[in-house]
């Protein structure tokens, strides 16, 4: 089984959610509607946000309730799982691989099986 990252290198770790301060979100809200049409994508991209979020941090400035604007992006912690249950979720994910890969290979063996006969009768003709 090859994997997909070069070798010696980690991949990319996945960025973990925020919370944003009320002054980050003044910063944001600031910064791009002082910016002109083409450069608020840049901007969004920049601190990875949407739209939505600086039209919603707008209203929320304007309504002077950013400090209660609860940010959409975060989410409750996860209960924890205990020592077993992540042992048995890695088991079954280590199963479900091991599962396709020996479809994977019947599938080979079924193809070179019918070219071993294929190869047979090619070789009888032959004779």
């Amino acid at each position: 089984m090859t994997s997909t990252t070069p070798a010696g290198s980690d991949p990319a770790p996945r960025p973990k959610r925020r919370t944003f301060s009320p002054e980050y979100k003044l910063r944001i809200v600031a910064e791009y509607d002082a910016a002109p049409k083409n450069e608020k994508g840049a901007i969004l991209r920049r601190e990875r946000l949407y739209h939505s979020h600086v039209k919603e941090w707008r209203a929320a400035r304007d309504a002077g309730a950013l400090e209660k604007l609860v940010d959409k992006r975060t989410s409750p912690a996860r209960p924890k799982k205990s020592a077993a249950e992540a042992e048995n979720e890695k088991l079954r994910r280590q199963v479900e691989r091991l599962e396709k890969e020996l479809a994977r290979n019947k599938a080979a063996l079924e193809v070179m099986g019918k070219a071993s006969a294929l190869l047979e009768m090619i070789s009888e003709g032959a004779d």
